[in-house]
């Protein structure tokens, strides 16, 4: 479970192995992250762009930057929060995700929102 806290805003995550979308033989671990976002501050803020860093076990980086979330740039008022889940296909049995939000405020400043590193693994996979 990744968990931190930026200005107010708490970024919580926690990954879940997709076996039955994944083909270890054929190289592919299929994993989905459960993102929950809430605004503990006390301004209203707006997420509108996300970059995640991506990281197989062989160290390779790979960098995916886009508008909003699945499609949303949500609005979050003090003590709201927003939900949503995701996937990642990754080349290696374990692997990591982290990155930023960017926020915007009402009065027009913003700020990057910090989303910890978690952990993409198969079952058993660590000990």
């Amino acid at each position: 479970m990744s968990d931190c806290t930026t200005n107010g805003v708490r970024i919580q995550v926690e990954a879940e192995y997709l076996v039955h979308q994944s083909d270890p033989s054929g190289g592919l671990w299929v994993h989905a992250y459960h993102v929950t976002i809430t605004n503990g501050g006390p301004r209203t803020v707006q997420l509108v762009s996300r970059h995640w860093i991506i990281t197989n076990s062989h160290g390779v980086e790979q960098h995916v930057r886009g508008q909003g979330v699945v499609g949303h740039q949500p609005v979050l008022k003090t003590g709201e929060s927003f939900h949503y889940t995701s996937g990642c296909p990754m080349d290696t049995t374990v692997g990591s995700m982290h990155g930023t939000f960017e926020m915007t405020c009402d009065e027009g400043d913003g700020f990057e929102a910090v989303v910890a590193p978690f952990t993409l693994c198969e079952p058993y996979a660590l000990n």
